[in-house]
Order: C-alpha cells, then structure tokens, then sequence
C-alpha cells in the first residue's frame, strides 16, 4: 500500500535560487545542504510525490512563496565531490558518500508572499517548526494541518 505523501518546507535565498529560477527551470538537485538533520530528512524519510512548500530566507521580508513536490528518491549530492564547488567536502567519497540530495519539481508561484510575520500571527500554525525560536534548518517536515493552512492562506 502506497503511503500518503508527506510535507515538508525547504528554505532557499532568492539571490542564489529563487521561485522563479524553479519556475524557469521546471526541475533541480536540492543541492548544497550541509547540516545532517536536514540531510537526514532528504536521505531518509523524503520520498517522490511528498509536497514542499518553497520558503525564501534572507529575503525582505522572508516567507513562503510556493509549491513543488520531490521527484526523486535520495541520491549523493554530487557537489561534495567537486573541488572547485563551494558545496565541496574533502571527507566524502564516491565510496562513502556524506551528503545526499532529492530533485524538486516546480508546481505553482504564489499569488502572494505568506510572510514568516503572518505565519507567526496565525494561530492555526502554533507549533509549526518554522516558527520555533532557534529554528535554522534549511529542510524541514510540516505536519499536513500546518500545510493546508498555508495553502488556504494564499488562495
């Protein structure tokens, strides 16, 4: 029996990769991820068909500003092994593999930005990881309340 899809939120900055180049290019390697929570979730628990929601960070103001979905199962982040790639690890090896990655697909650009300052002020998204104090990861699971509420908040 095939498993409902699962959520998640992946964090990018729109001055290195934005809605709009996902939009452009229709599908990418989520590469460069280096913290091993956020590698883990991709690695792991990540499969075809789950949702994303797509979050610019280090923008003004910060917040979500669409949808894709994974399109791949996990595979090593091919970045690691190059040495001229800023993503580049000397410790992984096509052998032993570090970091891994999942391809996303575009599906739709928001109507609107949902700030990360409407989020906070919506009570249907208490508990949201996002929203924690000290939250720093770049990939991230949504629970599917806290995913639809999002959804509803754009349309």
């Amino acid at each position: 029996m095939k498993k409902p899809p699962r959520h998640w939120l992946m964090k990018t900055e729109p001055s290195v990769y934005s809605i709009d180049d996902l939009a452009r290019d229709g599908r990418t390697a989520w590469e460069g991820v280096r913290n091993y929570q956020a590698r883990n979730f991709m690695r792991d628990q990540m499969r075809p068909d789950d949702r994303v929601l797509i979050y610019h960070s280090n923008a003004a103001p910060p917040g979500v500003v669409g949808l894709a979905r994974v399109c791949s199962a996990a595979y090593p982040d091919p970045t690691a092994l190059d040495p001229a790639s800023h993503y580049y690890d000397s410790r992984s090896r096509i052998d032993h593999p570090i970091w891994f990655l999942v391809d996303v697909c575009f599906e739709e650009k928001f109507s609107r930005l949902i700030s990360l300052a409407e989020m906070r002020a919506d009570s249907a998204l208490t508990g949201m990881a996002l929203l924690k104090k000290g939250q720093r990861l770049s990939v991230m699971p949504v629970a599917p309340a806290h995913f639809a509420r999002i959804i509803e908040l754009q349309s």
